[in-house]
């Protein structure tokens, strides 16, 4: 591992708000930075909801620094959005152009804005002399297809942003298929700022094979490995993990999950939030269908509680 190796949460909708960053940083290490969810529909007069200002009262959570991301096609929105977080404490916003989901994509959002260079390099010329926040960005190699990052490449390396955060697939592929490694190492010595790169960092063994491709780069988004397996970047990092791997991860999942309750005053919906997150933990779990079949069962607290019980005492965490 480099020393100098950074790696950041990537934001997952509807899993890493405010109570799982709080609730995550006080059980795992290894992350330098939160990506938020993406926010959307920031009012003309600059102001935002209560919910959405709840999100935005931590600019880190124990010591890890908090990057707000927006979605959005419209330069004054994103401007708005930059001078309310410089006001809260912020330092940087990141720009969705990443999401590959066909109800944002349809509208030119997220990745399904990519074959519109045109129309990037009119936002970021707007944006980017308007604020005094830094300027990520994150995005995938185009949303047709991966020959559409070849005339952003120009627009990125003169748009003054401070990283670009790439995940090497097309909109259209979702999360299916693999990551087009080849394209990401030839465009990777094109670009004139520091990249980051996201996807299919599930393991150790898959984390080291990529540095060995890219012994320059220093900076990886992880999300689904990391929702997965919660040590991976402490392990990555060479940081001390608990010895009793499956106690640790019970606990962190009581945590959140007695959260969620608090924060949502007790309400079932609670417990949707945790069958998301298990969605990806089961899978580090010896037998994943069994373990998740149990969680989406739950219909009330008390199946639930006796579902992770039974998990616990049924089933081993292997991560090793």
């Amino acid at each position: 591992m480099n020393s100098t190796t950074r790696i950041y949460f990537a934001p997952f909708q509807s899993i890493t708000g405010k109570v799982f960053r709080f609730i995550w940083a006080n059980h795992f290490s290894g992350i330098d930075e939160f990506y938020t969810p993406y926010f959307t529909s920031i009012n003309h007069d600059s102001r935002l909801s209560p919910a959405k200002l709840a999100e935005l009262k931590q600019v880190s959570e124990n010591n890890i620094k908090i990057v707000p991301q927006i979605l959005s096609k419209e330069a004054e929105e994103i401007v708005r959005f930059a001078s309310i977080l410089k006001n809260h404490g912020f330092g940087e916003l990141n720009w969705n152009l990443g999401c590959p989901y066909p109800q944002v994509a349809n509208k030119k959002r997220g990745s399904g804005l990519l074959p519109y260079p045109t129309m990037i390099d009119e936002i970021l010329r707007h944006v980017l002399p308007a604020i005094d926040i830094h300027f990520s960005v994150k995005c995938r190699l185009g949303y047709h297809s991966p020959d559409e990052f070849n005339e952003l490449i120009a627009v990125f390396n003169q748009s003054g942003i401070s990283r670009l955060i790439i995940h090497p697939r097309i909109g259209k592929q979702l999360y299916k298929g693999k990551p087009d490694i080849e394209t990401f190492a030839t465009i990777l010595p094109q670009l004139g700022m520091p990249v980051v790169y996201n996807g299919d960092i599930n393991t150790l063994a898959e984390f080291e094979q990529l540095q060995h491709l890219f012994p320059n780069l220093n900076s990886w988004m992880i999300g689904r490995g990391l929702l997965a397996n919660p040590f991976l970047a402490a392990q990555i990092k060479g940081i001390a993990i608990p010895n009793n791997r499956q106690k640790h991860i019970q606990h962190f999942v009581e945590d959140l999950y007695l959260a969620y309750r608090k924060h949502m005053n007790n309400q079932l919906a609670a417990i949707g939030y945790m069958k998301e997150y298990w969605f990806y933990l089961s899978q580090s779990f010896n037998d994943q269908h069994k373990v998740l079949k149990k969680i989406i069962k739950t219909r009330n607290f008390d199946e639930y509680e006796n579902a992770v019980a039974e998990i616990f005492e049924e089933s081993c965490f292997a991560i090793v």
